[in-house]
């Protein structure tokens, strides 16, 4: 593999790729398939963001290898069964290995739940989030990694939008970081196969 100063990486398959994956398989995987793409389903969209806050501290790697049980542990996301958990299902979320062990982001994905289901009965997750950038994914079209931000003027807009709702974990980086896993910005540097491929995907919108 070659790389060069913009933080672009060629690989073996002759595609050039964001640095950030490397050459873990299931990094890449992430990122050729998932990270950037237009998410508007109103369940996915919650999964998302709040293992985005779990990474908080973390790599995302170690989110992605932990996922299946943390959808496991948190019945699949269903923000629904995930609002009725009382301290029983706290305990034994601290005692599950599979996932990453934090009291605070625990409960903080429960009252995320409760604020979620208000939400979605009033206008939808989806809408809610998607409306901050009008519905259309937005590109930055990064030339180098020197180019991404840690957050902008959106995310803290959102960020502010979600703690007013009860919202926890959901600070302006968490919420940029989201916002580029499901392409309401599309972040991969110009020169990424998957800057195009997700930038048409917009288009077709």
């Amino acid at each position: 593999m070659t790389s060069d100063d913009s933080g672009l990486i060629l690989h073996p398959d002759g595609m050039r790729r964001c640095w950030w994956p490397g050459t873990d398989e299931i990094y890449l995987a992430y990122h050729d398939t998932e990270w950037g793409v237009p998410e508007f389903d109103d369940r996915a969209l919650f999964e998302k963001l709040v293992l985005d806050g779990f990474q908080a501290g973390l790599s995302w790697i170690t989110i992605l290898r932990k996922r299946e049980n943390f959808r496991r542990a948190f019945k699949g996301f269903d923000p629904a069964a995930i609002a009725r958990f009382g301290p029983a299902e706290v305990e034994a979320l601290m005692a599950d290995a599979g996932i990453v062990r934090n009291r605070a982001k625990i409960e903080g994905t429960n009252a995320s739940a409760r604020a979620w289901l208000v939400l979605q009965e009033r206008q939808g997750f989806s809408r809610f989030l998607w409306d901050f950038v009008d519905g259309r994914p937005v590109q930055n079209n990064l030339k180098g990694r020197a180019d991404i931000r840690p957050e902008n003027e959106t995310s803290r807009a959102i960020s502010k939008a979600l703690k007013a709702e009860g919202f926890a974990f959901c600070g302006p980086t968490i919420v940029y970081a989201f916002m580029q896993a499901v392409g309401m910005v599309n972040d991969h540097l110009v020169g990424c196969f998957r800057h195009a491929e997700c930038a048409a995907l917009a288009q077709g919108l």
